[in-house]
């Protein structure tokens, strides 16, 4: 007989888990404007005796005049091995055990059917794109499964539509972009046709998730690289060593510009302009030289020597010059090195300084974690992790970016697939009360192992070959045709990114305080970066007050 029920998006739905431990969802509001995601578990009870042979396969009928705006897709699920990080855990994670983890959706398969396995459980995520021209009221929604023999099931959902617009207005949103790594799983040459192809269809799904700014490899960025390594060139630029001097051709560049433009992505993220952990070296940077395509620095160069630095600066030079031509070089943020530690302040200040005088009118950013190199005056634009954010933000740090990575394994919001998407999602209301002005994440696509020895294949390798709790290293899989596949992960996070939308517009509509407020009420205790909700019921709690207190002051 099969079995269907509504439950939240914030429910990881594993095989051997009990159907009756997940809550119905019975009804949930949104606002106008606004992409609303619930699933439906399903299963194929045996317990009447009834075994098929093969797994039946059923068409969904959806009825209720939402329906039109909606979206299948079957959750599926991959192995994951190293779940956790040495650190430790906290309570608040759903399974520790290697095993697997319901983290793909697909299309339906069968013509749009749905498959119904046997005595495990599985799920059919559902999306619905709410129109900002949506009018108001209650709406009943209803997926119907026709089983014959097998049964009929009827699922359904009440969705109040809220009448109010999602506000359009964005927090900056960076999760690193590989083009190295979609070159290597799909094997086309870098900056082919069909790799330019694949590229923007993944831009594309990045923007539909709230990520509006995208990591630009004007050189090969020099991230994740074991030293005296390197990673495939993807570098965009092209240089020619003329005379002792340097040209450069920006053709490359201005059609990933121009991608962006077409995904929507309103910021350009220039790489960073020196080496990972300490900013010692300079990256890698190809140049034709006497007719011959070659290296002309890397982990060999010292990242203040002058030959570099004379590069560098030549180089910032003719970039800002062709993008002000564009108009483009506002949209910029620039890097100098990723995660500098404590004993990298005079490597990092003297890296920095080498372009200070010619990026003074832009912004300078990079993550890292000790209050140092902001205290000394080094850097103007810290990005700290979640974990270490405290004496940023009793600094009083202007534009507040946050980040967190492999290393944000305990009280705070991350994305491991041992974590609830509850804790994930925390994150937006974490954003909101701080008044965070932006979020990164290294790992949107990062197909590779550990400093990027050996390419990976996400299905089978979520931790990287062990290097990362799987979840961290990436937030979609590629598909055969060249698309991205979304996870629930990166979804629940661009939820997060809808509550911060919300509560900006009933922030506006009262006051922040306010807001604030009543989100700690439904929480049921004070709101800071190591207070995550610790179940799907008081994430959903958290944002049905936020869309009551919108309702009350219209």
């Amino acid at each position: 007989m099969i079995k269907t029920k509504i439950v939240s998006s914030l429910e990881k739905i594993f095989l051997d888990a009990d159907y009756d431990s997940y809550a119905e969802l019975k009804s949930i509001s949104v606002l106008r404007g606004e992409r609303l995601c619930f699933q439906i578990m399903t299963t194929y009870d045996t317990s009447d005796g009834t075994k098929p042979y093969i797994a039946p396969k059923f068409k969904p009928t959806i009825s209720g005049e939402l329906g039109k705006y909606a979206n299948l897709r079957q959750v599926m699920n991959v192995p994951v091995a190293f779940t956790t990080h040495v650190a430790g855990i906290d309570d608040n994670y759903v399974r520790t055990e290697p095993g697997l983890f319901p983290d793909v959706l697909r299309p339906l398969y069968y013509g749009g059917k749905v498959t119904f396995a046997k005595d495990v459980l599985n799920s059919v995520w559902v999306e619905i794109n709410i129109p900002k021209d949506c009018k108001a009221g209650n709406y009943d929604f209803t997926v119907a499964f026709e089983g014959g023999e097998s049964g009929n099931t009827v699922s359904s959902i009440n969705i109040e539509v809220i009448d109010a617009v999602l506000p359009d207005e964005d927090i900056y949103f960076t999760q690193w972009f590989h083009a190295d790594c979609l070159a290597n799983y799909y094997n086309v040459e870098v900056w082919s046709e069909r790799h330019w192809e694949i590229v923007e269809n993944f831009a594309r799904t990045a923007r539909k998730n709230g990520i509006n700014t995208l990591l630009t490899p004007v050189f090969t960025p020099p991230l994740d690289t074991a030293v005296g390594g390197e990673r495939r060139t993807t570098q965009l630029v092209k240089i020619d060593v003329v005379g002792g001097g340097y040209r450069f051709d920006f053709t490359l560049l201005d059609r990933w510009i121009d991608m962006l433009n077409r995904c929507g992505i309103e910021y350009i993220e220039i790489c960073h302009l020196f080496t990972q952990w300490g900013a010692k070296h300079a990256p890698k940077i190809m140049a034709t030289v006497n007719g011959e395509y070659k290296k002309i620095f890397g982990w060999e160069t010292d990242a203040h020597s002058n030959e570099y630095v004379g590069f560098i600066r030549a180089f910032l030079t003719e970039l800002l010059s062709h993008l002000k031509a564009r108009g483009d070089d506002k949209r910029c943020l620039f890097h100098v090195s990723d995660e500098p530690h404590s004993g990298d302040e005079e490597n990092y200040k003297a890296s920095k300084n080498a372009v200070a005088d010619i990026l003074k009118d832009y912004t300078i950013m990079d993550a890292l974690s000790n209050i140092d190199f902001y205290n000394s005056g080094i850097i103007a634009h810290p990005i700290p992790s979640n974990s270490k954010i405290k004496p940023f933000l009793e600094a009083k740090v202007p534009g507040l970016w946050t980040y967190y990575c492999v290393s944000q394994p305990l009280e705070v919001s991350n994305r491991y697939d041992s974590m609830p998407n509850w804790r994930t999602r925390s994150m937006g209301m974490q954003m909101y009360k701080y008044n965070i002005a932006g979020f990164l994440h290294w790992g949107y696509n990062f197909y590779n192992n550990q400093y990027s020895g050996d390419p990976i294949n996400p299905f089978y390798e979520q931790g990287a070959d062990y290097a990362f709790p799987g979840g961290d290293a990436f937030s979609v899989y590629p598909a055969m045709d060249g698309t991205a596949l979304e996870s629930p992960r990166l979804i629940v996070f661009y939820e997060g990114l809808q509550d911060i939308k919300a509560m900006k517009l009933a922030e506006k509509l009262t006051s922040h305080e306010a807001v604030v407020e009543v989100i700690e009420k439904a929480l049921g205790k004070e709101l800071t970066f190591e207070t995550c909700a610790k179940s799907s019921k008081t994430m959903l709690c958290i944002r049905e007050a936020v869309n009551a207190l919108i309702k009350a002051n219209l």
